[in-house]
């Protein structure tokens, strides 16, 4: 089996790379624009991969606001573009996407089959790339919600508070947010796994659920630091031109339905990839 990876110089691609190993070729935004069209049938009839895994995406969620049409261009256009050369060439396709596409008010998981409703630009952008897929794609695409990632590489939240446990005496980290944090290689090896099974939509986020601060707590924690020295706060003391959902937390019941374990709670998963992450931002 021969794999592309779309998007494959950022956090998520990295470590998919990193599962595949040597059966797999990588392609960052240098190497191909999936905006265009052409290149992107292009590259797929020159590779005839039997699956690609797109982790390309517009992640910047403020800028898309006001920038939309742009981000629309990646999330959603790009998308579809690959499922169309997806389609010709016969391969699978594996589509990354985010629990922004919900609203945030839930008060229990949202399962997969939940109508979304997103309130941002991103989300919209995201939702239009899922819907691409499911439409182009109904036998050999997958769509695989995500959310509240940390890795190893580039930046995310979990290395910004080991860093900041080294640089101020008290960190104020929000409170009122609920979601699922979740290291990237968990989903990374999820993405892998996922084909084979019945095509559709999948919730690759950690079990549990918790909020910045207690994710917060937890790395001071694993540090050796006084997670005393977290304090709590509200989404309204960091106002953001997008609004941050209340409650991200997506549920799992499809990986039971398709035969595959459901995913380890956070609190299990973080202590394993803090190594990792400990030494990611010792070298900065």
């Amino acid at each position: 089996m021969t794999w592309v990876v779309t998007g494959a110089g950022g956090m998520l691609g990295r470590d998919v790379l990193a599962c595949l190993g040597d059966g797999a070729t990588g392609l960052t935004r240098g190497d191909l624009d999936v905006t265009d069209r052409d290149a992107v049938l292009a590259a797929l009839r020159a590779l005839r991969p039997s699956v690609v895994v797109n982790c390309a995406a517009w992640t910047a969620v403020d800028d898309a606001e006001s920038r939309e049409p742009e981000a629309l261009a990646v999330n959603g256009t790009a998308v579809r573009h690959l499922a169309e050369a997806c389609a010709l060439t016969g391969s699978a396709l594996v589509h990354v996407s985010t629990d922004y596409v919900f609203d945030g008010h839930a008060r229990v998981p949202y399962a997969e089959s939940a109508p979304p409703g997103p309130r941002t630009a991103y989300g919209r952008t995201k939702l239009a790339g899922e819907r691409a897929v499911l439409e182009v794609l109904p036998e050999r695409g997958y769509v695989v919600r995500t959310g509240w990632l940390y890795g190893a590489h580039g930046a995310n939240f979990v290395r910004t508070m080991i860093r900041l446990a080294s640089a101020r005496d008290v960190v104020d980290v929000v409170d009122d947010q609920h979601g699922q944090p979740t290291w990237s290689a968990d989903v990374a090896a999820r993405l892998v796994r996922l084909v084979g099974a019945p095509p559709g939509v999948y919730h690759a986020t950690s079990g549990g659920d918790g909020t910045w601060y207690q994710l917060a707590r937890e790395t001071f924690r694993l540090l050796g630091a006084d997670p005393e020295r977290v304090r709590p706060t509200t989404s309204a003391a960091w106002p953001r031109p997008a609004p941050r959902p209340a409650y991200s937390v997506l549920g799992h019941a499809r990986w039971r339905e398709a035969g595959l374990p459901p995913p380890r709670d956070w609190r299990e998963v973080l202590p394993r990839a803090f190594p990792a992450l400990r030494e990611a931002a010792a070298g900065g």
